[in-house]
């Protein structure tokens, strides 16, 4: 009795070290001026999760409202698709991007943008990085996305995994525009 009570303190601590030390690290890893988001929907039975900083039109420092695209992001060069730690894309089943299928699995994700060509959603393999220092030998695939105007501006990038019958998209919405990247999940 007295080996199993010895055992069970000695679990609870090393667990509670545990989550100290994790709670600690992420705290130390997030820190800039944007508020973050996890977004996510059970489509066709599999939950689609994505996880990115939130950053607005306006400056944090200055409250001078900037251009997104075309200014503040770039055309035609890799975005890290947020603020701070690099956005995330958790999926349980397999997802269809047209031909392009992704397995299940965790992946970073970020925006090629066009101002008149075609946009390109990345999906990296490299997790877990501050922004997204972009590789592409780790890009699994890039996917066209479409490109509309909002009926109205959006202040703050919003991305959102929403269900649209048995398939579903990620829709990625900021200032003036919206890209979109359906999807199908595979089984």
């Amino acid at each position: 009795m007295k080996k199993l009570i010895s055992t069970l303190v000695a679990l609870v601590a090393i667990s509670t070290v545990c989550l100290t030390t994790q709670a600690q690290t992420r705290a130390a890893s997030t820190g800039g001026n944007s508020p973050h988001e996890t977004t996510s929907a059970v489509i066709d039975g599999s939950r689609v999760t994505v996880t990115y900083g939130r950053p607005f039109t306006k400056n944090p420092k200055t409250g001078e409202v900037r251009k997104i695209w075309g200014g503040l992001v770039p055309y035609d060069q890799a975005w890290r698709l947020g603020a701070d730690e690099a956005t995330t894309l958790i999926t349980q089943q397999s997802l269809a991007f047209g031909d392009t299928v992704i397995p299940a699995g965790a992946y970073t994700l970020y925006l090629v943008p066009s101002e008149s060509g075609a946009s390109k959603l990345a999906i990296s393999k490299k997790i877990g990085q501050w922004g997204v220092p972009v590789d592409e030998k780790n890009d699994l695939a890039r996917v066209d996305v479409k490109k509309d105007s909002t009926d109205k501006s959006v202040d703050q990038l919003t991305i959102t995994v929403k269900k649209e019958g048995t398939s579903g998209a990620i829709l990625i919405s900021w200032e003036n525009t919206q890209y979109s990247a359906p999807f199908t999940v595979k089984k």
